[in-house]
């Protein structure tokens, strides 16, 4: 056997420094195996708020984080989903949820009887038969009652957190593991002359630092898979419309939602993400529709609130980098590359590319096998999520812009036109290998965008329309009857998880 791993060393400290050693130190639990980070102390974290999806929540349980204290610590409020307005059409609005619609009635896919009576002129919104849904709408949140027979009731939720907090809270949590972090910054990448791997890394401090696997967290700069591999990004960019951001931070009015908030605009979309301390904003607009200054002025003329920072401007890399895992070194977060934050993924991101780490965790001989179906699953889990971004933007009506125009005519990847195929013919959702997203979330936006199929389940064409009506409502009314003793988000909070002071 080859010699097993001993050292593993993280370069780049935020939080996808840190959520890699907080991984991998719980993966070294009783092995022979070090984790030491090395953080630049001179990098100043972009600071906006992070909305997460579920995977999320699980992640720092498996860790064994404590909901409230993680919750206190990043001043995190609740997540049932996104409400997305004004992206069918101006004045429009509608909910991706964490949840499914409704249940299979005799075996057949309960959208499929929203889509019988809508086509026979009946037509019920399908919202009302997801829990979270209705949670959202009431401003309510309750944590889901596992031991439910309801699956109606089941659902998930996520976080809206401070990510420079949760980094500082991971920090800590991770030296009481035993994760040895330096403070300074890269100055040279030696190479081994023979493999090509690295050998060692020397710092700005004179100290030189070997090791055997190395994790590249330091952002778009790619320190290690960029500037010492030569491992450069693929473009993604002829895909989705979107290169450039601007955000700022704002104080909270009002009550926090418990969800994100995205806002179809001129030339992109508006997030608002809710803190217990602050209101996270920001624009995500394409340069080719809209210059830097009108995107600015934009965003600060809809914020509610006085601004509490400086405005900042990015710019998005062209795409995904061409490998994740190249011979001893493995990238994560923004250095593996970066699609835009539409759906919140860019943490679930971090996650998925670690599972795939552990579970194809090397020794000293990095089979190349091993490599080779890491990048295949991480390339084949990223073609999917532009499928699920794209149609945000290509199933519009929208046409008051030139930027909207191009999206109903921009070309999309055939998986997505034939996913949207398949549906408009019988309503039927096509579900690829490596989806991060599943047959709700695609149904949020068929029905979101009113993509009203040609025809339903034949299974179900003889069904008496009143029996599917009278279960309707009868779901309808338990659900409501569910929310309705649930409180509000705030009073959640305040009750279980109120953070100490405000930041």
């Amino acid at each position: 056997m080859a010699d097993e791993i001993k050292k593993i060393v993280i370069v780049g400290g935020g939080t996808t420094g840190w959520m890699a050693a907080a991984s991998l130190s719980r993966f070294a639990k009783g092995k022979d195996l070090s984790v030491t980070l090395i953080e630049s102390p001179d990098i100043n974290t972009v600071g906006v708020g992070e909305a997460t999806i579920p995977n999320f929540v699980d992640f720092n349980r498996n860790l064994g984080i404590a909901d409230a204290d993680l919750i206190k610590a990043t001043q995190a409020t609740f997540k049932l989903g996104i409400e997305f307005e004004d992206w069918y059409k101006k004045g429009s609005r509608f909910f991706h949820p964490f949840a499914a619609y409704g249940a299979p009635l005799e075996n057949v896919e309960f959208h499929q009887y929203i889509n019988k009576l809508k086509a026979q002129g009946v037509a019920p919104e399908i919202e009302d038969y997801c829990f979270a849904c209705l949670l959202a709408k009431k401003g309510a949140f309750a944590q889901p009652n596992g031991q439910s027979n309801n699956s109606a009731t089941h659902y998930s939720y996520a976080y809206h957190m401070d990510a420079v907090l949760y980094a500082q809270f991971l920090t800590q949590f991770c030296k009481e593991k035993g994760v040895k972090h330096i403070l300074a910054t890269v100055s040279k990448v030696t190479l081994n002359v023979e493999s090509g791997m690295i050998e060692s890394l020397k710092l700005s401090d004179g100290q030189t630092i070997n090791g055997d696997l190395f994790i590249d967290c330091s952002g778009f700069k790619g320190i290690l898979i960029e500037g010492a591999m030569g491992i450069g990004l693929e473009a993604d960019d002829h895909w989705l419309p979107c290169d450039s951001a601007v955000a700022v931070q704002t104080e909270l009015q009002g009550q926090p939602t418990p969800y994100t908030r995205a806002i179809a605009k001129e030339a992109g979309w508006q997030w608002c993400i809710p803190l217990q301390h602050r209101m996270g904003n920001g624009y995500i607009y394409s340069s080719k529709f809209m210059s830097d200054a009108q995107a600015e002025e934009s965003l600060l003329n809809s914020v509610k609130g006085r601004t509490i920072t400086q405005v900042k401007h990015f710019k998005f890399p062209k795409g995904r980098r061409k490998v994740i895992w190249h011979k001893n070194c493995f990238a994560l977060g923004l250095a593996a590359g970066f699609l835009e934050p539409l759906e919140s993924l860019g943490i679930s991101l971090i996650q998925t590319a670690l599972a795939k780490l552990l579970t194809f965790f090397p020794d000293k001989s990095f089979n190349q096998a091993d490599i080779d179906e890491v990048n295949r699953l991480h390339n084949s889990e990223l073609d999917r999520i532009i499928d699920f971004l794209l149609v945000h933007y290509k199933l519009t009506q929208r046409d008051d812009t030139a930027f909207w125009r191009y999206c109903q005519q921009m070309p999309i990847p055939e998986s997505l036109a034939h996913k949207l195929a398949v549906y408009k013919s019988q309503g039927h959702v096509v579900q690829y290998a490596d989806e991060s997203f599943q047959q709700a979330s695609w149904l949020a936006m068929f029905f979101g965008f009113n993509l009203q199929p040609e025809r339903f389940d034949a299974r179900i064409k003889s069904l008496d329309n009143r029996l599917i009506e009278k279960n309707l409502a009868q779901l309808n009314d338990q659900l409501q009857s569910a929310a309705s003793q649930c409180l509000s988000h705030q009073a959640f909070i305040d009750k279980h998880c109120k953070a100490v002071s405000d930041v």
